[in-house]
Protein backbone atom coordinates (compact mmCIF):
# COMPACT_ATOMS: atom_id res chain seq x y z
CA UNK A 1 0.00 0.00 0.00
CA UNK A 2 1.58 3.20 -0.92
CA UNK A 3 1.79 6.33 1.61
CA UNK A 4 -0.51 8.47 -0.57
CA UNK A 5 -3.07 5.44 0.38
CA UNK A 6 -2.25 5.62 3.87
CA UNK A 7 -2.76 9.67 4.11
CA UNK A 8 -5.96 9.28 2.52
CA UNK A 9 -6.87 6.20 5.06
CA UNK A 10 -5.64 8.91 7.90
CA UNK A 11 -8.11 11.85 6.15
CA UNK A 12 -11.09 9.60 6.40
CA UNK A 13 -13.86 11.17 8.58
CA UNK A 14 -14.44 9.73 11.66
CA UNK A 15 -18.30 10.57 12.14
CA UNK A 16 -18.86 6.61 11.42
CA UNK A 17 -17.47 5.36 14.26
CA UNK A 18 -19.58 4.03 17.27
CA UNK A 19 -18.22 5.58 20.69
CA UNK A 20 -19.64 2.47 22.18
CA UNK A 21 -17.23 -0.22 20.30
CA UNK A 22 -13.75 -0.18 21.81
CA UNK A 23 -11.96 -0.65 18.07
CA UNK A 24 -13.21 2.76 17.66
CA UNK A 25 -13.32 4.22 20.74
CA UNK A 26 -10.71 7.42 21.41
CA UNK A 27 -8.00 6.36 23.46
CA UNK A 28 -6.73 9.35 25.58
CA UNK A 29 -3.30 7.41 26.71
CA UNK A 30 -2.41 6.26 23.09
CA UNK A 31 -2.87 9.72 22.10
CA UNK A 32 -0.49 11.25 24.63
CA UNK A 33 2.20 8.19 24.86
CA UNK A 34 2.18 8.24 20.74
CA UNK A 35 2.62 12.37 20.50
CA UNK A 36 5.32 11.92 23.55
CA UNK A 37 7.64 9.70 21.22
CA UNK A 38 6.88 12.12 18.33
CA UNK A 39 8.12 15.07 19.68
CA UNK A 40 11.30 12.75 20.85
CA UNK A 41 11.96 11.74 17.59
CA UNK A 42 11.38 15.17 16.42
CA UNK A 43 14.27 16.20 18.80
CA UNK A 44 16.65 13.40 17.49
CA UNK A 45 16.81 15.16 14.34
CA UNK A 46 19.01 18.07 16.02
CA UNK A 47 21.44 15.77 17.43
CA UNK A 48 21.21 14.08 13.78
CA UNK A 49 22.09 17.14 12.31
CA UNK A 50 24.88 18.49 14.77
CA UNK A 51 26.23 14.72 14.86
CA UNK A 52 26.93 15.25 11.21
CA UNK A 53 28.62 18.59 11.08
CA UNK A 54 31.11 17.62 13.54
CA UNK A 55 32.01 14.11 11.85
CA UNK A 56 32.14 15.88 8.37
CA UNK A 57 35.19 17.72 10.82
CA UNK A 58 36.99 14.08 11.43
CA UNK A 59 39.75 13.47 9.07
CA UNK A 60 40.78 17.26 8.31
CA UNK A 61 42.65 19.41 9.71
CA UNK A 62 39.94 20.72 11.86
CA UNK A 63 40.15 17.64 13.82
CA UNK A 64 40.69 18.06 17.57
CA UNK A 65 40.62 16.06 20.70
CA UNK A 66 37.23 18.54 21.37
CA UNK A 67 35.99 17.75 18.25
CA UNK A 68 36.38 14.15 18.61
CA UNK A 69 35.10 14.25 22.14
CA UNK A 70 31.60 15.94 20.76
CA UNK A 71 31.01 12.91 18.46
CA UNK A 72 31.26 10.28 21.06
CA UNK A 73 29.07 12.57 23.67
CA UNK A 74 26.17 12.63 20.49
CA UNK A 75 26.91 9.34 19.90
CA UNK A 76 26.28 8.31 22.99
CA UNK A 77 23.26 10.60 23.74
CA UNK A 78 21.60 9.58 20.38
CA UNK A 79 22.09 6.01 20.97
CA UNK A 80 20.03 6.16 24.61
CA UNK A 81 17.28 8.04 23.43
CA UNK A 82 16.98 5.42 20.52
CA UNK A 83 16.82 2.62 22.21
CA UNK A 84 14.55 4.63 24.79
CA UNK A 85 12.25 5.55 21.86
CA UNK A 86 12.90 2.10 20.20
CA UNK A 87 11.51 0.33 23.54
CA UNK A 88 8.33 2.82 23.67
CA UNK A 89 7.30 1.66 20.13
CA UNK A 90 7.55 -2.01 20.67
CA UNK A 91 4.27 -1.05 23.61
CA UNK A 92 2.58 1.26 20.76
CA UNK A 93 2.53 -2.12 18.60
CA UNK A 94 1.36 -4.34 21.20
CA UNK A 95 -1.60 -1.72 22.31
CA UNK A 96 -4.71 -3.44 22.04
CA UNK A 97 -7.96 -2.18 21.01
CA UNK A 98 -6.60 0.40 18.38
CA UNK A 99 -8.56 1.70 15.14
CA UNK A 100 -7.67 2.31 12.01
CA UNK A 101 -6.36 5.86 12.81
CA UNK A 102 -4.03 4.09 15.42
CA UNK A 103 -2.91 1.69 13.27
CA UNK A 104 -1.85 4.44 10.78
CA UNK A 105 -0.31 5.99 13.64
CA UNK A 106 2.06 3.28 14.89
CA UNK A 107 2.98 2.86 11.45
CA UNK A 108 3.78 6.45 11.28
CA UNK A 109 5.63 6.27 13.90
CA UNK A 110 7.50 3.18 12.91
CA UNK A 111 8.54 4.52 9.57
CA UNK A 112 9.63 7.50 11.29
CA UNK A 113 11.90 6.07 13.44
CA UNK A 114 13.55 3.76 10.71
CA UNK A 115 14.43 6.39 8.47
CA UNK A 116 15.52 8.84 11.52
CA UNK A 117 18.22 5.38 12.47
CA UNK A 118 19.21 4.93 9.41
CA UNK A 119 20.56 7.85 9.16
CA UNK A 120 22.19 8.28 12.37
CA UNK A 121 23.69 4.25 11.88
CA UNK A 122 25.29 5.71 8.34
CA UNK A 123 26.93 8.80 10.44
CA UNK A 124 27.82 5.81 13.15
CA UNK A 125 29.78 4.07 10.46
CA UNK A 126 31.31 7.25 8.83
CA UNK A 127 32.66 8.08 12.25
CA UNK A 128 33.98 5.00 13.49
CA UNK A 129 36.20 4.87 9.69
CA UNK A 130 37.09 8.45 10.44
CA UNK A 131 38.29 7.64 13.84
CA UNK A 132 39.98 3.94 12.83
CA UNK A 133 42.12 5.62 10.07
CA UNK A 134 42.87 8.57 12.61
CA UNK A 135 44.09 5.95 15.01
CA UNK A 136 46.12 4.04 12.48
CA UNK A 137 47.67 7.09 11.39
CA UNK A 138 49.18 7.93 14.62
CA UNK A 139 50.37 4.58 15.57
CA UNK A 140 52.25 4.82 12.64
CA UNK A 141 53.72 7.89 13.49
CA UNK A 142 54.42 6.78 17.31
CA UNK A 143 56.31 3.94 15.75
CA UNK A 144 58.62 5.86 13.78
CA UNK A 145 59.36 8.39 16.72
CA UNK A 146 59.54 5.67 19.09
CA UNK A 147 62.27 3.63 16.57
CA UNK A 148 64.41 6.62 15.97
CA UNK A 149 68.22 5.73 16.22
CA UNK A 150 69.74 8.13 19.07
CA UNK A 151 73.57 9.33 18.70
CA UNK A 152 75.69 7.82 21.03
CA UNK A 153 78.83 9.37 20.69
CA UNK A 154 80.27 12.57 22.47
CA UNK A 155 81.52 13.66 25.64
CA UNK A 156 79.53 12.98 28.97
CA UNK A 157 77.97 16.00 29.02
CA UNK A 158 76.39 15.15 26.03
CA UNK A 159 75.58 11.32 26.67
CA UNK A 160 73.43 13.13 30.08
CA UNK A 161 71.51 15.55 27.62
CA UNK A 162 70.99 12.73 25.37
CA UNK A 163 69.34 10.49 28.22
CA UNK A 164 67.13 12.73 29.50
CA UNK A 165 66.17 13.69 26.14
CA UNK A 166 65.67 9.85 25.45
CA UNK A 167 63.31 9.43 28.65
CA UNK A 168 61.48 12.61 27.53
CA UNK A 169 61.57 11.38 24.36
CA UNK A 170 59.67 7.68 25.97
CA UNK A 171 56.99 9.47 28.54
CA UNK A 172 55.71 11.55 25.12
CA UNK A 173 56.05 7.90 24.08
CA UNK A 174 54.10 6.49 26.41
CA UNK A 175 51.67 8.91 27.15
CA UNK A 176 50.34 9.01 23.04
CA UNK A 177 50.14 5.32 23.13
CA UNK A 178 47.93 5.80 26.24
CA UNK A 179 45.49 7.92 23.95
CA UNK A 180 45.90 6.12 20.75
CA UNK A 181 44.37 3.23 23.11
CA UNK A 182 41.43 5.35 24.31
CA UNK A 183 40.38 6.12 21.08
CA UNK A 184 40.60 2.59 19.94
CA UNK A 185 38.41 1.47 23.31
CA UNK A 186 36.07 4.27 22.04
CA UNK A 187 35.80 3.24 18.88
CA UNK A 188 35.12 -0.35 19.86
CA UNK A 189 31.97 1.09 21.95
CA UNK A 190 30.51 2.89 19.19
CA UNK A 191 30.95 -0.03 17.15
CA UNK A 192 29.25 -2.33 20.71
CA UNK A 193 26.73 0.69 19.75
CA UNK A 194 26.07 0.24 16.34
CA UNK A 195 25.74 -3.44 17.12
CA UNK A 196 22.76 -3.09 19.13
CA UNK A 197 21.36 -0.40 17.27
CA UNK A 198 21.04 -3.17 14.78
CA UNK A 199 19.22 -5.57 16.51
CA UNK A 200 16.80 -2.64 17.25
CA UNK A 201 16.36 -1.82 13.49
CA UNK A 202 16.07 -5.35 12.52
CA UNK A 203 12.77 -5.19 15.28
CA UNK A 204 11.40 -2.18 14.23
CA UNK A 205 12.02 -3.31 10.51
CA UNK A 206 9.65 -6.41 10.93
CA UNK A 207 7.10 -4.10 12.68
CA UNK A 208 6.80 -1.89 9.80
CA UNK A 209 6.64 -4.71 7.61
CA UNK A 210 3.64 -6.80 9.95
CA UNK A 211 1.84 -3.27 10.68
CA UNK A 212 2.22 -2.20 6.65
CA UNK A 213 -0.06 -5.37 6.10
CA UNK A 214 -2.28 -4.83 8.56
CA UNK A 215 -2.76 -1.20 7.20
CA UNK A 216 -3.17 -2.53 3.91
CA UNK A 217 -6.32 -5.18 5.23
CA UNK A 218 -7.86 -1.77 6.91
CA UNK A 219 -7.31 0.38 3.94
CA UNK A 220 -8.80 -2.77 1.38
CA UNK A 221 -11.95 -2.90 4.24
CA UNK A 222 -11.94 1.10 3.98
CA UNK A 223 -11.72 1.08 0.27
CA UNK A 224 -14.47 -1.72 0.23
CA UNK A 225 -17.08 0.29 2.18
CA UNK A 226 -16.64 3.75 -0.02
CA UNK A 227 -17.38 1.75 -2.88
CA UNK A 228 -20.29 -0.05 -1.46
CA UNK A 229 -20.90 3.47 -0.07
CA UNK A 230 -20.61 5.28 -3.46
CA UNK A 231 -22.82 2.16 -4.62
CA UNK A 232 -25.95 2.69 -2.55
CA UNK A 233 -25.22 6.64 -3.15
CA UNK A 234 -25.85 5.47 -7.08
CA UNK A 235 -29.10 3.30 -6.06
CA UNK A 236 -30.17 6.25 -4.07
CA UNK A 237 -29.67 8.87 -7.19
CA UNK A 238 -31.22 6.42 -9.55
CA UNK A 239 -34.32 5.78 -7.23
CA UNK A 240 -34.95 9.23 -6.70
CA UNK A 241 -34.60 10.00 -10.42
CA UNK A 242 -37.31 7.02 -10.98
CA UNK A 243 -39.17 8.77 -8.30
CA UNK A 244 -39.29 11.45 -9.87
CA UNK A 245 -40.04 10.36 -13.44
CA UNK A 246 -42.80 8.66 -12.25
CA UNK A 247 -44.40 11.71 -10.75
CA UNK A 248 -43.71 13.58 -13.41
CA UNK A 249 -46.00 10.79 -15.44
CA UNK A 250 -48.40 10.25 -13.18
CA UNK A 251 -48.65 14.53 -13.01
CA UNK A 252 -49.10 14.03 -16.78
CA UNK A 253 -51.91 11.60 -16.61
CA UNK A 254 -53.74 13.78 -14.51
CA UNK A 255 -53.75 16.63 -16.33
CA UNK A 256 -54.96 14.48 -19.37
CA UNK A 257 -57.40 12.96 -17.52
CA UNK A 258 -58.22 16.33 -16.23
CA UNK A 259 -58.45 17.44 -19.81
CA UNK A 260 -61.02 14.85 -21.31
CA UNK A 261 -63.12 15.00 -18.25
CA UNK A 262 -63.46 19.01 -19.25
CA UNK A 263 -64.12 18.15 -22.81
CA UNK A 264 -66.72 15.35 -21.62
CA UNK A 265 -68.87 17.56 -19.33
CA UNK A 266 -69.24 20.49 -21.87
CA UNK A 267 -69.98 18.17 -24.64
CA UNK A 268 -73.00 16.92 -21.99
CA UNK A 269 -73.53 20.38 -21.46
CA UNK A 270 -73.68 21.54 -25.38
CA UNK A 271 -76.16 18.67 -26.03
Amino acid sequence: MSFQNSSDLESQPTNWRREDDPQYADDPEFRQFTQELSDKLFSLTSNISRLSSQVALLGTKRETERVRERVRDLIDETSSSFKEIGEGLKRVSSWHDVGPSQKFTQVKLNREFKASLTEFQVLQRQAIEKERASASAARAALQDQSGSPTQEHGGLGQQQEQEQLRLASQDEVDFQESLIIERESEIRNIEQSVGELNELFRDVAHMVHEQGDQLDIISYHVDTTNEASQGAHKNLVQASRYQKSARSKACILLIILAVVLTIIILAVFVD
